[in-house]
């Protein structure tokens, strides 16, 4: 995946890994919701593209995210 991929990009790399299909007309939103809480910054690749890319603060909280996994989800998935 590219460092600071489009928002085109974002959408096929989770259709890839998922399946889940993502409607472009929520997607765009998701990711300004993302960028206004300072999750993300959104950059103009060219006239027509932005691309974005994960801040300290994003980092953090998918950080915090996994750990939490880690430390919840362990067992569960164990006993499956």
């Amino acid at each position: 995946m590219v460092d600071e991929p489009s928002g085109q990009e974002l959408k096929d790399q989770f259709e890839e890994e998922t399946t889940a299909t993502v409607n472009r007309g929520n997607i765009y939103p998701n990711l300004n919701t993302l960028t206004e809480r300072g999750f993300i910054n959104k950059e103009s690749r060219d006239c027509r593209t932005n691309c974005y890319s994960l801040t300290q603060q994003g980092r953090s909280c998918l950080h915090q995210r996994h750990k939490w996994e880690q430390e919840h989800l362990a067992g569960a998935q164990q006993t499956v």
